[in-house]
């Protein structure tokens, strides 16, 4: 896994959860109960909220995995000293004050020799085309990244455990910021979004839900068009992934363009896409962003194709 920069603010782990629980709620799905137990007073972290958003996201996609014919996801938050002594026991650790996120599910668990592979690149226990095993391995990257570490607890049976230890910032406390340093990220108005990969579609909708947008949310080409049929008078902009199954972005913009031709879209690719299929985009003067995509230029971008069309 490629080392990715990331943005540290002051963040607050109990905020950031709460923020993200109705997503994950809908997400995980009605069979599963989730819960969240917060630790109160809790301290600050310095982290990038987008990698927090994604790490939290994939460790509960991979315990509602578990939970095949339902279950409990219990989603705690606690600070933790961890001394010389438990470095010894677990030696991936390291001393000092943390934060720590669990997520633990009463799913089927893991024997000894899954547990040492868990984070592995590629490695799953699903079907073949049933996922690409880089959920965990993508948690513990961005964890590391953080200079923090993943402690996994599991019996087979009797569910799993995944303890992220962030360190404690170190004045504890929330940084205040200035309103007129900040660029303008957030707005009002209704965007589709297609986007094929659940992990992207869901992180993307959290964000610009949590920035005052309205997401009307599709995992393919067809659903989109279905969607944009009878939404079309609410929605303000498209955002379209240019890869997806069941007719691609190019197709959907082509769509929406008979009938509502200054429709404002951003494209979204992934840095391995060929440019054949990216072509049409800086050919025709459109929007372009390649995946993964950092929230403040995600956001930025966002902004920045919805004012073109506030400005004709």
């Amino acid at each position: 896994m490629s080392t990715q920069k990331y943005i540290q603010n002051y963040l607050n782990l109990n905020q950031a959860v709460v923020e993200m629980l109705k997503m994950l709620r809908r997400v995980m799905g009605e069979h599963i109960d989730l819960d969240f137990r917060p630790h109160p007073d809790l301290r600050t972290v310095r982290a990038d909220p987008s990698q927090i958003g994604q790490i939290l996201t994939n460790l509960c996609v991979n315990a509602r995995d578990a939970l095949s014919e339902g279950g409990k996801i219990i989603i705690t938050t606690e600070e933790a000293e961890v001394d010389e002594t438990y470095c010894k026991t677990y030696p991936f650790a390291k001393p000092g004050t943390f934060i720590v996120l669990s997520v633990s599910d009463n799913g089927c668990g893991m024997d000894p020799t899954t547990l040492e592979q868990v984070f592995e690149p590629f490695f799953t226990t699903k079907e073949v085309g049933e996922g690409s095993g880089l959920g965990l391995s993508t948690v513990y990257g961005l964890v590391k990244q953080h200079d923090g570490f993943v402690q996994v607890l599991s019996e087979v049976d009797q569910g799993s455990t995944f303890k992220v230890f962030l360190p404690l910032a170190e004045d504890g406390i929330d940084k205040v910021r200035d309103p007129q340093t900040e660029p303008i990220l957030s707005g009002t108005e209704t965007i589709l979004l297609a986007e094929d990969d659940e992990m992207v579609r869901m992180l993307t909708t959290t964000m610009l839900e949590r920035n005052g947008y309205s997401v009307l949310v599709s995992e393919n080409g067809e659903d989109a068009i279905s969607v944009f049929d009878q939404h079309a008078h609410e929605i303000d902009m498209v955002l379209l992934d240019v890869l997806m199954p069941k007719l691609g972005g190019r197709a959907v913009f082509d769509h929406v363009r008979k009938t509502h031709p200054h429709m404002p879209a951003l494209f979204t690719s992934g840095y391995n896409m060929d440019a054949i299929h990216t072509n049409f985009v800086l050919d025709e003067g459109l929007a372009l962003i390649q995946k993964p995509a950092k929230r403040e230029e995600m956001l930025s971008k966002v902004r920045e194709v919805l004012n073109r069309k506030n400005s004709r």
